[in-house]
């Protein structure tokens, strides 16, 4: 059902935080393959993908998208952890709905009124649930998975997820 697609570049510790967050979803029969996508890591990245299984792609998110399976994408930052029942909510809005949707901030992701209203947070901060055919239309003119998830119209998951950590170039 889901093809969980992880952009990243040099970040092995936070994609090792991101993996294990989604074995629940394994277990459940919902993730059916994570593919990761690097942009030129020189860390072990490489072997953190292979050893948890999942397909390696050297490139951007466009090149995963390819070759995603699942009719339904989750694109995730590398540090992301999702949250228990993150996948009984994607089961139900890909039940009901056809748009693309974002998991709800956990408590512990909430910035202060003065960091939110100062930062820009990055468009995958919360996820992005997409189908295969919305997201192969938007990589027609964005490369990357920052770039296909900003600016899209989503609706608000009741699952959780606590953002991956700011600082990383």
């Amino acid at each position: 059902m889901l093809t969980v697609v992880i952009e990243t570049k040099d970040d092995e510790e936070g994609l090792a935080r991101t993996l294990a967050s989604l074995v629940p979803g394994a277990v459940e029969g919902v993730v059916r393959e994570v593919i990761v996508c690097d942009v030129g890591s020189t860390d072990q990245t490489h072997y953190v993908a292979e050893h948890a299984g999942c397909n390696y792609v050297a490139g951007g998110a466009a090149d995963g998208i390819a070759k995603a399976r699942g009719e339904w994408l989750l694109l995730l930052e590398p540090g992301a952890r999702l949250l228990e029942g993150w996948a009984d909510s994607v089961i139900a809005h890909a039940a009901r709905m056809t748009m693309p949707a974002r998991f709800s901030r956990s408590r512990a992701s909430r910035q202060p009124f003065l960091s939110r209203a100062f930062s820009r947070p990055t468009a995958l901060a919360e996820g992005l649930v997409i189908t295969r055919r919305q997201a192969t239309a938007l990589c027609k003119s964005a490369k990357t998975a920052e770039a296909i998830a900003r600016g899209l119209a989503t609706k608000r998951l009741d699952g959780e997820i606590v953002v991956a950590p700011t600082g990383k170039a």
